[in-house]
């Protein structure tokens, strides 16, 4: 289990003041923590629970229950590849394969998401949420190695 440093706890304080009276604060401070420190620490939770008045079981409900929040920082550039149904059409199970593949061992953070908005030109992808569109497995080793290459 990580531990929050002394700046996580700082900007995790800081979301809370700023956003704990929102309407519907819940996702908007999640997004926030995780937008400043690639993921939304487990040290966070009893703190977030106790700011928005809810269990510390209803906060982690939502952040396992989307696929979009990480409990651990990334390892490396974050690629996810699309895995809706749109994508799945045009053959997004077989660059996740290919993916999982190219990605093993190396620095990277393979994850799926579940619509990048792109389904006119699926199969699509992001690195570090830059999008890419109609991402065939030779593009993708050609978006990894410019990935390796920027590094």
């Amino acid at each position: 289990m990580s531990t929050t440093t002394g700046q996580a706890q700082h900007t995790i304080r800081r979301v809370l003041d700023e956003k704990r009276d929102m309407p519907g604060a819940l996702l908007p401070i999640l997004h926030t923590i995780q937008d400043a420190l690639g993921h939304v620490p487990p040290e966070a939770v009893p703190e977030i629970a106790e700011a928005l008045n809810l269990s510390r079981a209803e906060v982690h409900g939502v952040i396992t229950y989307y696929h979009h929040f990480r409990s651990e920082a990334p390892q490396g550039a974050v690629v996810q590849v699309c895995r809706a149904e749109a994508c799945q059409a045009c053959g997004s199970d077989a660059l996740w394969e290919h993916a999982s593949q190219k990605t093993a061992g190396q620095h990277v953070t393979l994850e799926p998401v579940y619509c990048l908005g792109l389904c006119a030109a699926a199969p699509s992808m992001s690195i570090n949420d830059k999008p890419y569109a109609r991402v065939s497995p030779s593009k993708f080793d050609h978006l990894l190695a410019q990935l390796k290459e920027a590094a």
